[in-house]
């Protein structure tokens, strides 16, 4: 049951066309927010905002500079401001440092890292002039506090979320705008679908073995959209005021063990 507390206010949702970013969208829109389902492909993002009251669906390139400001500039014109950016938008990438090269390297971090920062210089001027409950949440990973085979770009781009995480929340705590990242561990999305076309990475032997049977994830599954919509709500809601320049794992545990 939903309390409404983000009522009046707007968040806007970058890869909220499905998975994580879908299911943050529908908690933020649930407790109140008008939400904007901001995606690459604008017809999935149209097929969301259709589902939830008051949200609207906008395209958005975050690997491109033009893109992301007129996102912004649509988002001004039609809500006047934003308290909530939620830089959730990115790749999966699996190349290991064998097979990389610099133009792919540069590639991905143009969107998983480079992504986030544009899109917070583009709304900051929004949310600096916004009203009380200003957040920023990034969306990194375990595997940018954690290292994992074939993982470079990612894990790199990742990391970098970690740490631009804790200097913007230096540098805007001075206007009580918070500055929280939650890292997901594994959880069921479409991302999870090895590039192959074989299957489910969760329903693999070596995902069985290392991870459910030897308990390396102590809640003995892999999570779900939902469990990371709870916890960003949280970082937005009121409850989380004092709360900046912190790294939420939200991974089941799979970070507490070795």
């Amino acid at each position: 049951m939903s309390d409404q507390r983000l009522s009046g206010k707007t968040a806007v949702v970058t890869g909220a066309a499905r998975g994580i970013g879908e299911a943050i969208a529908r908690r933020l829109a649930q407790e109140g927010a008008a939400v904007v389902i901001a995606d690459i492909d604008l017809a999935e993002a149209q097929a969301v905002a259709a589902t939830l009251p008051g949200a609207v669906a906008a395209h958005v390139d975050i690997a491109n500079d033009a893109s992301v400001a007129a996102l912004a500039d649509f988002v001004g014109g039609r809500f006047g401001h934003c308290e909530i950016l939620i830089n959730n938008a990115a790749i999966l990438d699996m190349t290991g440092i064998e097979t990389m090269t610099m133009a792919h390297y540069r590639k991905v971090l143009d969107i998983n890292q480079d992504g986030a920062v544009r899109a917070t210089l583009a709304f900051l001027p929004l949310i600096k002039a916004a009203g009380e409950g200003r957040r920023i949440v990034n969306i990194a990973s375990i595997m940018g506090v954690r290292g994992q085979p074939d993982a470079v770009p990612y894990s790199t781009a990742k990391g970098a979320i970690v740490n631009f995480t804790r200097a913007i929340a230096a540098d805007l705590g001075r206007y009580g705008i918070t500055v929280n990242a939650v890292a997901p561990g594994f959880i069921d999305t479409r991302m999870a679908h090895l590039p192959d076309g074989s299957g489910h990475e969760h329903d693999t032997d070596w995902f069985k073995d290392i991870y459910l049977k030897y308990g390396r994830i102590l809640l003995g599954r892999a999570g779900t959209p939902g469990d990371i919509a709870g916890p960003v709500y949280f970082l937005c809601s009121t409850d989380a005021a004092y709360v900046t320049g912190q790294i939420l794992l939200v991974d089941g545990g799979v970070s507490a063990t070795f």
